[in-house]
């Protein structure tokens, strides 16, 4: 793809600010990670299996996909990091949604491994020297800092905590 093709700061990247309101990295992370610790774990489990309309994942596929994509991104990250140049493929979330088994497992067991994954992560991008972080990352049609990834990641958390607190949470009332 020619550079003329791609997408400096693409359009996600201005939902990814918005939703991080101005927070630096580090803090991003931090504060994504106090939001997995805050998770009301009871009320989660009365919602259990329930989604808000038909077809719609459920608490423990949203869950599986924040762990999955966040691993994704690292990924993504720590290749950028490294300078070795390969550009990640594109994965579709609805196949690797179908193909999990997250509605087998607790929602403790899928918090406890988010809160690793996020712990791993933030020491990740803590590792990352100012030179790293503002290194410029080329994949698809996509061209935007390395950090963003990071903020990306925390971003993702907050739009599906989102959902989770304005579409399921009120299920619990429905009990």
């Amino acid at each position: 793809m020619e550079k003329s093709e791609r997408k400096e700061n693409p359009e996600f990247l201005a939902y990814v600010y918005k939703l991080n309101e101005g927070t630096e990295l580090t803090a991003a992370l931090k504060l994504s990670l106090k939001a997995i610790n805050d998770l009301d774990m009871a009320q989660l489990n009365r919602i259990g299996l329930k989604t808000y309309e038909k077809d719609k994942w459920t608490i423990h596929k949203i869950l599986q996909h924040l762990i999955d994509w966040e691993r994704i991104w690292c990924f993504r990250a720590i290749i950028f990091a490294r300078g070795e140049g390969t550009i990640p493929d594109a994965h579709d979330q609805e196949i690797m949604g179908k193909n999990s088994n997250a509605d087998e497992l607790s929602i403790e067991q899928l918090v406890n491994e988010l809160r690793i994954v996020r712990q791993s992560t933030i020491m990740m991008f803590e590792s990352f020297s100012k030179k790293i972080l503002e290194k410029n990352c080329q994949f698809f049609e996509y061209e935007m800092p390395l950090f963003a990834i990071g903020l990306t990641i925390a971003a993702h958390q907050i739009h599906h905590f989102t959902i989770i607190k304005e579409r399921y949470i009120p299920l619990d009332k429905l009990t």
